[in-house]
C-alpha cells in the first residue's frame, strides 16, 4: 500500500506561477505597467489614496492619473493605507482608520472590491494583523524576502520571494524556471518601488527588462496572475470536498480548479463531483514514498 498525495495546480494545471507587488501609486509606474503589458504579466499596485499628489509630474501620481493608469486594465489595485503610517506604532483605532478609508476612497475610485494590502516600509506586528482581518484585508505584503518559492501559508504575513535590487534576482529566476516541479507549486513574488529604477535613484530599468524578458513568454508553464486572483484560486482550492477515503471529490466553487493526485493531473468543473479511481490512467505510476 502506498500514500496518497494531493498537490494544488494553477489554472491549465501549471505548476509554476508568477507575480509582481510594487508601492505607493508613483509616476514611474505608467513605464512598469508598459513592460509588464508587453511581457504579458500581471501585477498589483499598492496606492495611499489619503497622499495622492496635487499636480501632475511629481513622483506620486494625482487622483485623475492614478484613475486613467488604472482603470480596465488586468492589474490589481490594493491598500497600502490612507496615509502610508508606520502600522505597528499606532492603537488599533488607528490603524483601522487608516486602513478602511484607504478601502473606502480606492473602492469608491475604481468601482472594485478591494482586498489586499501591502504594509507601508513592512511596519506590522500581531496587533496590525488582527485589525486587518476585522477590515477585510485577505493578504498583505511584507518587505521579507524568503528567496524561495514556497506557496504561501499564512497571508496576513505575504512574505515575497525578493526585491528587484536583490544580487541574486536573475539567478533566483533560473533557478524557478529550470528546476522540476514533482511537488508542491512554486511561487515567484516580486516586490519593489517604480522609483527605484528612475534616474534620480538607481538608473536601472534594464534589471526589470531583462527580468521580464527571461521570464516571459512561458505561458505553458507559468500563471501570470495578480495577487488577489492568486489568493482566490487558492482560496477556492481549499474549499474541495473529499470522501473519507479520498477517492470522491466534488468542487463547490465557481471556477474550474486543477490537481495532481498520484502523479496524475485533474481538473474539475464548477459543481463537479466524480471519482477519482474512475478516471485514472493505471498505466501511470504515482508517488511512491
Amino acid at each position: 500500500m502506498h500514500n496518497k498525495f494531493f498537490f494544488m495546480r494553477f489554472p491549465e494545471g501549471k505548476r509554476k506561477a508568477l507575480t509582481f507587488s510594487y508601492d505607493d501609486g508613483v509616476q514611474d509606474d505608467r513605464r512598469l505597467m508598459s513592460i509588464l503589458d508587453r511581457y504579458g504579466m500581471k501585477g498589483t499596485f499598492n496606492l495611499n489614496s489619503g497622499i495622492y499628489s496635487t499636480e501632475g509630474g511629481h513622483t506620486r501620481m494625482t487622483k485623475d492619473e492614478a484613475s486613467e493608469l488604472f482603470e480596465n486594465t488586468s492589474h490589481e489595485v490594493a491598500t497600502h493605507a490612507y496615509s502610508h503610517p508606520f502600522l505597528a506604532t499606532l492603537p488599533p483605532a488607528m490603524i483601522a482608520l487608516d486602513i478602511i478609508k484607504d478601502r473606502e476612497e480606492l473602492e469608491a475610485q475604481f468601482g472594485k472590491i478591494i482586498r489586499g494590502h501591502a504594509y507601508p516600509m513592512g511596519s506590522y506586528n500581531d496587533k496590525t494583523v488582527e485589525v486587518l482581518k476585522t477590515c477585510g484585508i485577505a493578504y498583505a505584503r511584507t518587505t521579507v524576502s524568503t528567496e524561495r518559492f514556497d506557496l504561501p501559508t499564512d497571508w496576513l504575513r505575504l512574505n515575497p520571494t525578493c526585491h528587484h535590487k536583490n544580487p541574486k534576482l536573475m539567478e533566483l529566476a533560473q533557478k524557478f524556471v529550470e528546476k522540476p516541479v514533482p511537488y508542491h507549486s512554486k511561487l515567484f513574488y516580486l516586490w519593489g518601488h517604480s522609483y527605484e529604477f528612475n534616474e534620480k535613484h538607481d538608473n536601472n530599468w534594464h534589471i526589470i527588462e531583462e527580468f521580464c524578458d527571461y521570464m516571459g513568454g512561458r505561458e505553458d508553464e507559468i500563471w501570470y496572475a495578480t495577487n488577489i486572483e492568486i489568493y482566490e484560486y487558492m482560496e477556492d482550492f481549499d474549499r474541495l470536498i473529499y470522501s473519507a477515503d479520498g477517492d470522491l471529490v466534488k468542487n463547490p466553487t465557481a471556477r474550474t480548479l486543477w490537481f495532481d493526485f498520484e502523479g496524475q493531473s485533474f481538473s474539475i468543473a464548477s459543481g463537479e463531483s466524480f471519482r477519482i479511481s474512475e478516471r485514472r490512467d493505471p498505466n501511470i505510476e504515482g508517488y511512491w514514498v
